[in-house]
């Protein structure tokens, strides 16, 4: 039996971790070091951080972060969001990251895909592929946090990533990302009946039952989730629950969480087992 992955995704735009909708609309959640602690407590098998404004500056700001982050929490981290070359990825390795993952860059040039693996080893490359359902019913590739169109056909270029020696892909449907509504598993079947590399769902998570039924694709091997764990930390860390700086309205207001059930990730592992999915406790 395989043992899955829960990974919690943490987007930081400057000091803050912030949630979007779709990928955009970002609101303040709070400081990442906070999360990030809890993540690890609550019993997170590695944690991905995004700096979600990184590729319009070109460059990741994340490395104090990291490094800080690294020094008391003892599962992978993954880095990505403005990671450009093969110098960009030794830096953040080098402050403590032991994963990055990369989409602008290795769109515009797929070599880096492959140069990067063979220098740092292809299970410390990932390969993120943001998706979004064209009206006729193709998939395409966009970057920048769903913001820039490609024309890339998604499983085409899944098939080519694999090729090239990523370690795994996440695959993210724009379209569900942050809605609660549950992944898409049309997108994310499509995607592992294809290629031989573990794949990372996500984007759509709104309740317990929508991470047990994408586990119930033989071929995923991971779960990113954001909303669904951030929402029960704010819940359960009032007082902890604040902001430096930007749109920090929704911390200041009575929260509603609509269509997303919160849940710890403790709480979302023993829901697991009990549907004979095996993960860490």
């Amino acid at each position: 039996m395989k043992t899955v992955r829960i990974i919690p995704r943490l987007d930081i735009k400057g000091p803050n971790l912030v949630k979007g909708i779709h990928l955009e609309g970002l609101r303040v959640l709070g400081k990442p070091s906070d999360f990030a602690k809890y993540y690890y407590e609550q019993g997170a098998d590695e944690l991905m951080f995004m700096d979600v404004v990184a590729s319009l500056y070109e460059r990741n700001n994340l490395h104090e972060i990291i490094s800080e982050t690294a020094k008391s929490i003892f599962i992978p981290i993954t880095v990505g969001g403005g990671l450009r070359s093969i110098s960009d990825i030794k830096e953040v390795l080098r402050v403590g990251a032991d994963k990055v993952c990369l989409n602008t860059a290795v769109i515009k040039n797929p070599q880096l895909i492959k140069d990067a693996s063979r220098m740092f080893g292809s299970s410390t490359i990932v390969v993120a592929i943001e998706a979004i359902k064209e009206s006729n019913g193709r998939y395409l590739a966009y970057t920048d946090n769903g913001r820039e169109y490609t024309g890339i056909d998604v499983f085409d270029w899944a098939e080519k990533v694999a090729e090239l020696g990523a370690g795994e892909i996440v695959i993210t449907s724009v379209d569900n990302e942050g809605t609660g509504q549950g992944f898409d598993l049309e997108l994310i079947s499509r995607v592992t009946n294809l290629i031989g590399i573990p794949v990372i769902a996500h984007g759509g998570a709104g309740k317990q039952e929508h991470v047990v039924d994408v586990f119930k694709e033989d071929n995923i091997s991971s779960a990113m989730i954001s909303s669904l764990f951030h929402y029960h930390y704010i819940v359960s860390n009032e007082s902890k629950a604040s902001a430096l700086e930007g749109n920090v309205e929704f911390l200041n207001q009575k929260r509603s969480f609509h269509t997303f059930e919160p849940c710890s990730i403790g709480d979302l592992k023993r829901r697991l087992i009990s549907n004979n999915i095996d993960c860490r406790l």
